[in-house]
């Protein structure tokens, strides 16, 4: 009995290992071991970051049909759509915000300034929806949020999928790019006359090789070349040749004068030169 006694009081001083507790720790305290357990956890910290995180309550929506080029999974989150960890997406029909004025306003008090980038994509399903963009452009002004437009849940989804797509690409992959060639200019010269494409200012430059050429060209030789015709070639001849100072009605003594209109052009300057000349005494 003496025996018993002191083995229960021995017991009673042992105390009990504690390397199950570091299990609890942090990963960087505790490094990871092999198992099962640990595969899982990578494998859910990995489906958090190359998808599309839905919120349950958009459950339904027609949006989620159309998005095909990105996964996407429900979970616990406070936006609509969560992309990463800096970019979230609230999502609201016109339609819904005029039924319901104050759902947008409190959803921006529970999404807060979690996000360093916040979208409010609004899908326009009325025909006058101006009053209530200009509301909502107010709202996205006072709360820092970037406004996206939509006509359809198709073009909605393809929004969702470039915020992803582009989630880590530098700016410069969607910035407008500049063009030096000079041979590109003159393509960009050319196709912003109204009835020229950009295929006609390649076929005009290989057909007349520089834009002198093609400025001098008559109005048969530009009807000649390939997908032109006599009202395009009309047309481009036109303001080729048009100055671009429209002439007005300036009186010759004004011009004797050395008083030049704003619109005076380079022909009549040059006719006002003659005149002088052929007026000097000899």
């Amino acid at each position: 009995m003496d025996l018993e006694d002191g083995l229960d009081d021995l017991l009673a001083e042992i105390c009990e290992p504690t390397s199950p507790k570091k299990i609890k720790t942090d990963d960087k305290d505790c490094p990871v071991q092999p198992g099962p357990s640990t595969s899982t956890v990578k494998k859910s910290a990995i489906s958090k970051t190359h998808c599309v995180l839905v919120n349950q309550k958009q459950r339904g929506n027609p949006l989620l049909k159309f998005i095909k080029c990105v996964p996407w999974e429900y979970d616990d989150i406070i936006p609509d759509y969560e992309i990463g960890k800096a970019i979230s997406i609230l999502f609201l029909s016109v339609r819904y915000h005029n039924l319901n004025p104050d759902y947008i306003n409190n959803r921006l008090k529970e999404l807060g300034k979690k996000y360093e980038l916040r979208v409010l994509l609004v899908q326009v399903d009325l025909k006058d929806p101006h009053t209530a963009l200009k509301n909502l452009t107010r709202i996205c002004l006072l709360t820092d949020m970037t406004l996206m437009l939509a006509w359809s849940p198709e073009e909605a989804a393809k929004i969702v999928e470039n915020y992803k797509i582009f989630e880590n690409k530098p700016p410069d992959k969607i910035m407008e790019k500049v063009e030096n060639d000079p041979h590109q200019k003159i393509v960009n010269a050319l196709s912003s006359i109204k009835p020229v494409n950009k295929t006609d200012a390649m076929t005009l430059i290989t057909r007349f090789s520089t834009l002198e050429n093609i400025i001098k060209a008559t109005e048969s030789q530009l009807a000649e070349c390939p997908g032109f015709g006599a009202t395009k070639a009309k047309k481009l001849y036109k303001a080729l040749h048009e100055p671009f100072l429209k002439k007005g009605n300036v009186s010759k003594d004004t011009l004797k004068k050395d008083e030049f209109a704003e619109n005076i052009c380079l022909e009549d300057i040059q006719n006002l030169e003659t005149e002088i000349q052929s007026e000097e005494p000899k």
